[in-house]
């Protein structure tokens, strides 16, 4: 569904230019932003716009499962348009995320069912993050 105004109405959010402005800039990026660079990037458009709406609107969109909330560093969350499991590589240094195309869902629930059964936990998320330096950074 590409239609943003359809897609938020289907998941029950009031449409307004913000929230459309917001996930626009998501489905168009692969550079994982945080809320205070969406802030940034969508400033010069919409000089109305506040940070507290950014946030408040992340938040409506993780949990409605329009996005996902990538917790990285432990200090700041970064945004991911694709909600379907994949793994990220993270530098180091620069702290550029990317994502991985790799399909190994047999592995993964096979890990999961064994978390489940070690631990008795109900799990409904997981994440696979790969720390490393860049080419950029390498390289310096």
């Amino acid at each position: 569904m590409s239609n943003i105004p359809d897609m938020l109405r289907s998941q029950g959010l009031k449409v307004t230019p913000q929230r459309i402005a917001i996930l626009n800039m998501l489905m168009n990026t692969k550079s994982h932003p945080t809320a205070e660079e969406i802030f940034k990037a969508l400033e010069p458009t919409n000089p109305t716009m506040s940070l507290a709406t950014v946030y408040k609107t992340l938040y409506s969109f993780t949990n409605s499962g329009i996005i996902q909330q990538l917790s990285i560093d432990g200090e700041s969350l970064h945004y991911d348009y694709e909600t379907k499991f994949h793994p990220h590589v993270i530098c180091k240094k620069c702290g550029a995320i990317h994502d991985l195309d790799i399909d190994f869902s047999d592995e993964l629930t096979a890990i999961e069912n064994k978390a489940k059964s070690d631990t008795a936990y109900e799990i409904d998320t997981e994440q696979l993050f790969f720390y490393g330096y860049c080419e950029g950074c390498k390289s310096r």
